[in-house]
Parts: C-alpha cells; structure tokens; sequence
C-alpha cells in the first residue's frame, strides 16, 4: 500500500473476524491510525499489529459503548455479522447496525465503509443476502456518507467462501450437486477487496453510494470446482446436478464435507441460489484498478493454496466466536456467579524436560489429534456436527505455534502462557459451559508435571445427566490423553540427542 495523503484514525469493527483481522495490518501500512473494537480484547493479544492500535472493548449492540468508541475517529468499518446465528439472525444484525449508525452520527463521524454482498435484480434473496442488504439501507440512511461495497464469493486463505469450495472439490471427485452450482456468480480476491476497503477511507465526503465490486471472471459454482481441481493439480470432477436438494440437506451435506458447520453453510449454501454479479464497476473511478488489473480466479486460488500449504493463514473463517458460544468467566475468575461445577483432574510427572512437554502440549489437535481413543473424538464430533455445531473439523491455523483467540478443533484458545499453561474453552453443542486446562511446571525433584484439568458447569438438568452419561469415559479419554502426551514428550526428548549428534 502507498501511504496515505492524510492519515486517518479508522475504528474497525469486527477485528477478530477473518476480513476485519486482514484489514487492520493493510490501514497501518497505509499510514493511519486505527482503533479495534472488540468484545474479547485477548483475543487480539498475539496479533502481530496489537502493539500499533487502540483498543476499545465493547459489544456492537452496546450504544453507550460504541459512542466512546466513535470518539475523534475518522471513518468507521462496519465489518461485524450474525452469520449462523440461528434464526433470529437478520433482526440482530438490523438491530446492531441501527445502534452503530446512530452512535456514528452523534460522533460526528466523517465516514462508514461496509463490506456486503451483491443484490441481484428481479430474483428473491435469500436471507443472508437480504440481511447484508438490510444493513446497508440503514447505514446508507445513517446521515453520515456511506460506502457499501457489495462482493460476491470472496477468495483468499482461511476465508469461509475458499474452504467450502477446497474441501468440496478436494474431498469428492465425483459429485451429486443441488441446481445452485449453475448459478452465476463473479468471485473476488481478497486482496483486492481489502484495496478497496482502504481505498474507501478516502473518498471524497459527496461519494454517498453502493458500488459492486468483483474479479475479472464469472462463472458457476460447477466452473469454480472444476478450475480449482485445475489450478491445484486434481483429474477433472463429475458433477451431478439433481433438483432434490433442499438448503437445508444442502448446508448439512457441505457440513460433513467441509469444516464449515451446517449453521454457517445454510445462509451461504442458500445466497448461492442467487445471479450474483456486478452490474457496474463504478469504484474504478475512485479506487482506480491496479496496472496489472484485478486478481483472477486461477491466481487467487494459487495463492490462498499456497498460503494454506505453507501454513501462512493470516486469518481463518473460523477466528471469530462461534455465534452463541459462551463468554462466560472461567469457574476459577474472581467474577464466577457460582453453581455446580464438576471437574477431572489428572497429574503424571516425567522425565521429559519442560519445553519437549510444553511442544507437545501446544501441538495438540488438528492433524496430530488428541492423544486418546481417537475413535471417541470422531463420533462426538459426527455427533455435534449432526446437530449444527462445529465438530472437529475446523482443525488449527498453524500446526505448531498456537495464539489466544485461535480455533482449535472444537475449542478455542482462551488462555496461554508460553511454556506453562494452555486453556481451551469448548465452542461444540453442549448442556453446560466446558474448559480443557493443561500446566506443564517443575517439580521440587527436579521432573516435569503435567496437570490437566477438565472443568464442566452443568446448565439445568440436561447438564447433569450430561456430565454423569459420560463421566464412565473419562478414565479412557483423559487417562488415555496425559498418558500418552507425556510419553511423546519423553520420545521426542530421547530423539532429540540422537538428531543432534547426526547433525554434527
């Protein structure tokens, strides 16, 4: 990015999530000032850029809170969605954008930018479209000039639109398709909509409009499949189409596939029915296109391939909450209200030196799985997927290196202290709120302690025939689990000499 004319300080909304946590590092290199509003301020606490920005901890629904937050900003990014948030979802999202449009105006904001999806003429929304366009009339009507940008599938690495059409294609060589993959859509690069999105910050104050945006090419779903297979290398794909699938069956079916749970997939599996494509690239004349032109599809897919290959994810679909996953404080925080707890507590000392435990400890799930009867994990994760939630198929970001906020298989890193202590906080369907802790510490001996803690608060009585129906599994999960954690540490730390002496 060249640095702006004149920098500005940008409030962005929805930091956490996988747009907005791109966007952030994009407006510091183009020389403004940013602000974050977040819920969850910890969240952001491993992000490379948290050093360079203010941080504002409030809810979108907060007035009060957004108010303070608005104060001497410039333009404001309105970035957040209720996406698969049930079926209340469009009242919430109207609701929290009308309480951003009047605390924008009262602040006497000089901009709002908003990233939405493109409206097809002559065709019934579906609700997530319908919803996007909802937002945007408010916004537009908020008295303050106003940008939306209306895109289509957005492709880029980690993003929800990317990993849905990857695993599908990946997964399945040969496919039974519902009549949506005909239909027309013009897919857009990441990096180009985050060029845009800077752009935006810009504009001059009598720019008050929606403007599509999208990359050179437009294509089906079908098209998209069969040139992802070609740009990464796979035999050409058998489609099927057959008119049976309902977005319902649909958003199930991409559930198995794909890490994307059926609650996030329905409202995209069910925007998919509808023409989406530009009718006009007026931005161009303000945000003018790169010498190059704008990203195609085969190059974009190269690139977010690339990235998830070198495990260079920037962000994932899956860095923001689970919406209606809890934020409650940890049983052990001095704010906890109190009630029944239940706990499973185990220690095992070794050998192994601290830091062999502590890779060990930080490398678990994903790929590497869980150390314990992995048969018991795949069927309660089926088992959650069956009923919405995430399962275990969001895996990691990086298969090493772990930051707090990350999503983890079905939990999500809460807390981590580097070397002693990793807390996740479960995000699956469950009765009840549930922590998985692990402290790595020396004993006063001289060995290495692992102390894992599983933490359960029940919530009424399906919480407690919960917690007593699968109480009889835990000697085999968790007994299983720190016994062979602390037998990999010791295996990796007998290696360890034997590899170091072979290098010299």
């Amino acid at each position: 990015m060249q640095p702006a004319q004149r920098a500005l300080t940008c409030l962005v909304t929805g930091a956490t999530g996988y747009v907005g946590g791109r966007l952030v590092p994009e407006l510091l290199a183009a020389g403004h000032r940013v602000r974050v509003l977040t819920r969850a301020p910890r969240k952001l606490r491993d992000r490379p850029w948290i050093g360079q920005v203010e941080v504002a901890e409030a809810d979108a629904a907060d007035a009060e809170a957004v108010a303070r937050a608005c104060a001497d900003v410039d333009v404001v990014y309105y970035l957040v969605h209720s996406l698969g948030s049930g079926p209340e979802f469009e009242a919430t999202e109207r609701r929290t954008a009308e309480v951003v449009a009047r605390a924008v105006r009262e602040a006497g904001v000089g901009r709002l930018v908003f990233l939405g999806g493109l409206e097809p003429e002559d065709e019934e929304l579906s609700p997530h479209l319908r919803s996007r366009a909802e937002v945007a009339r408010v916004l537009l009507g908020s008295g303050v000039p106003t940008v939306v940008l209306r895109a289509a599938v957005v492709l880029g690495s980690g993003s929800v639109s990317f990993e849905m059409l990857r695993y599908l294609t990946e997964r399945l060589p040969v496919m039974v398709t519902p009549r949506w993959v005909h239909s027309r859509i013009q897919p857009i690069a990441i990096r180009d909509v985050l060029r845009y999105l800077v752009g935006c910050a810009t504009l001059p104050p009598d720019v008050h409009r929606s403007f599509d945006i999208g990359g050179p090419d437009v294509m089906d779903y079908a098209t998209m499949m069969q040139r992802y297979a070609e740009v990464t290398g796979l035999p050409r794909r058998r489609i099927l189409p057959v008119p049976v699938f309902s977005p319902s069956l649909s958003s199930h079916w991409v559930g198995v596939i794909t890490p994307v749970p059926a609650g996030i997939a329905r409202p995209l599996v069910e925007s998919l029915r509808n023409t989406v494509v530009c009718k006009e690239h007026d931005i161009a004349q303000y945000v003018p296109d790169p010498p190059e032109g704008l990203l195609g599809f085969d190059e974009a897919v190269r690139l977010a391939v690339l990235k998830v290959r070198n495990n260079a994810v920037d962000t994932r679909w899956s860095g923001a909450s689970v919406p209606g996953a809890p934020s409650d404080p940890l049983p052990s925080d001095p704010d906890w209200a109190g009630g029944s707890l239940y706990l499973d507590e185990r220690t095992k000392e070794t050998d192994a030196p601290p830091e062999a435990l502590w890779r060990v400890v930080e490398g678990i799930g994903g790929e590497t799985g869980w150390y314990s009867f992995p048969l018991a994990w795949e069927v309660r994760g089926w088992l959650d997927r069956a009923v919405g939630g995430v399962g275990l198929r969001r895996g990691r970001r990086d298969p090493r290196d772990l930051h707090v906020g990350d999503a983890l298989d079905w939990w999500r890193v809460e807390e981590l202290d580097e070397g002693r202590l990793l807390r996740l906080r479960a995000e699956m369907r469950l009765p009840g709120l549930a922590w998985l802790e692990f402290h790595v510490e020396r004993t006063d001996s001289g060995r290495t302690r692992l102390r894992q803690k599983a933490t359960f608060h029940p919530l009424g009585l399906l919480g407690q025939l919960y917690w007593w129906s699968v109480s009889p599994f835990h000697g085999i999960v968790f007994g299983s689990m720190i016994r062979n954690i602390t037998k990999t540490a010791e295996a990796s730390a007998a290696r360890s000499p034997q590899e170091h002496d072979r290098a010299a």
